[in-house]
């Protein structure tokens, strides 16, 4: 029988997310692709550093050792040739990825559907604007500074997934109104239409697959934790809550900050990962957690604008 991912949460993940790769990255754009062949041929033996995301998918992998529930897929623009020295890291870190699409510089997002994958990460924001303008859930993830040893050494197990709402769980309706309004319309509208249902938003359906694997264990030993982290206050606060009732979706964590900083929060949390649809929030919580921007809805629009 043909395999598939049914019931599977399936993470599509490009090198440079997984891996530190810097110095090679460096050596391409600096010097174009034959001296980066050249590099990583030469290099092909030295193993990578962990990069931002590493952790992410240890802790996935390491939820599911018998690689039934979990699917991890690596998209690359490597060519296979380079490629070696990517899965040579990969077997270093015990890492259980057997699956890769090796595309020799074109960009990799397009086999995003035909793996059926949840979620793409990936370093380049190209790559990812376009697999979100596809409807494909997708996140840029951000530079961050981590100390080797914390990302090679041991590590807590629980994983630890932190979602901002509009935009990114929901649909970007109600940034609209605030962006058009102001934050006391925002209000008026959210209070009038509080038992109307949000639209889902781009990690809608994210969040679904990591509940899916969360009924997989009794709620008190689950290995998986999931929060809400808005900037959202009462009165708006009820929409949420009702919205994520009316789609059977639980959350385990929701934090209604009313427009404080989230990067502390996120730390107190102990975030594995969090989504933010708005540049200036992920850039201040990517000092203290691994954080993927997620290039959608009406403030990136208004970026792109303003570019």
């Amino acid at each position: 029988m043909p395999v598939n991912f049914e019931n599977k949460l399936v993470l599509a993940i490009s090198s440079r997310a997984l891996f530190d790769m810097t110095e090679s990255h460096r050596v391409f754009e600096q010097e174009g692709v034959d001296a980066y062949c050249r590099y990583q041929i030469e290099h092909e033996d030295e193993v990578l550093r962990p990069g931002v995301a590493f952790r992410l998918v240890r802790k996935l992998l390491g939820l599911d050792q018998s690689s039934t529930r979990v699917e991890i897929i690596l998209l690359s623009r490597n060519s296979a040739d380079t490629g070696l020295r990517i899965f040579n890291s990969i077997q270093h870190y015990g890492l259980n990825i057997t699956r890769a699409a090796f595309t020799n510089g074109e960009r990799p997002w397009r086999y995003v559907p035909p793996f059926g994958a949840h979620l793409f990460l990936s370093a380049d924001p190209e790559d990812v604007a376009q697999a979100l303008e596809l409807g494909h859930a997708a996140a840029t993830i951000l530079p961050r500074h981590e100390d080797q040893g914390e990302l090679e050494g041991e590590v807590d197990s629980e994983l630890r997934i932190a979602f901002d709402g509009d935009a990114v769980l929901f649909g970007d309706e109600a940034e609209r109104v605030f962006r058009s309004a102001g934050l006391d319309g925002f209000s008026a509208s959210e209070r009038e239409r509080a038992r109307d249902p949000l639209p889902g938003g781009p990690f809608k359906k994210v969040l679904a697959a990591l509940q899916q694997l969360q009924a997989d264990y009794p709620q008190k030993e689950c290995p998986i934790r999931t929060a809400l982290v808005t900037a959202r206050s009462a009165p708006a606060h009820e929409r949420v809550i009702r919205t994520l009732r009316h789609w059977n979706i639980r959350i385990d964590e929701a934090l209604f900050l009313g427009g404080l900083p989230k990067a502390e929060f996120l730390e107190a949390f102990g975030a594995d990962i969090f989504f933010d649809d708005q540049q200036g929030h992920c850039e201040l919580a990517s000092s203290r957690v691994a954080t993927g921007h997620v290039p959608h809805g009406v403030a990136n629009e208004a970026a792109e604008d303003s570019g």
